[in-house]
């Protein structure tokens, strides 16, 4: 099961509402439906909460310690706790999801990404699941730092904001290691087409 969901993104309200931060935003919308909330703790360098669901501690964390030093503050709760990395979710933007998509994955490399480059170090490990928030590709490469760092406009982060939602309905199924359920949960994206009535038998 998961035990501890890392949200990436960067501290600080010139940060709060860009592309970057969308692991932020889901950890939030987590927080807000286990109604816990995100208190300081310096012993993990971040934003923390525990909540208990099902009889089990589940940690929430928001590092403070900027994208790049993420595993630091991930690592220290981990260890502290004695989480295993196949038991963290961590919670990241996506250049490669449009905005309104969002992908369930565990392992494989960080593509770049300086959350995750972090957290492979401090973990020592690439073996944890990622929840990937689709925020779209500038199309340039010499483009892509600018991008992360801009608030989306209203358009895209509705559909952000639409993926997160959506995903989060997967908790359920997060929580209790039914991964492939979560993911089809997650990846399933248009609803499922109404099945046409049945035609009435005449009396």
């Amino acid at each position: 099961m998961i035990k501890l969901v890392v949200g990436l993104g960067n501290p600080g309200p010139e940060y709060e509402a860009t592309r970057h931060n969308a692991g932020f935003w889901w950890v939030d919308a987590l927080a807000r439906e286990l109604k816990v909330q995100l208190l300081p703790e310096r012993s993990y360098w971040g934003l923390a909460a525990r909540a208990t669901v099902q009889g089990q501690p589940v940690w929430l964390l928001q590092p403070q310690t900027f994208m790049n030093l993420s595993g630091k503050s991930a690592s220290a709760l981990a260890r502290f706790f004695k989480i295993a990395p196949e038991e963290i979710l961590v919670v990241h933007d996506e250049l490669d999801l449009q905005p309104g998509q969002a992908k369930l994955k565990r392992g494989g490399g960080h593509a770049g990404h300086n959350g995750l480059r972090d957290i492979h170090a401090q973990l020592g490990s690439g073996d944890y699941w990622r929840l990937r928030i689709g925020i779209g590709h500038p199309g340039d490469r010499a483009e892509v730092a600018n991008w992360v760092l801009k608030r989306p406009p209203l358009e895209q982060r509705n559909l952000i904001e639409d993926s997160i939602a959506h995903s989060l309905k997967a908790w359920p199924a997060l929580l209790a290691a039914d991964m492939d359920k979560a993911a089809q949960q997650i990846h399933t994206t248009k609803p499922p087409r109404p099945k046409p009535p049945r035609p009435v038998e005449p009396a």
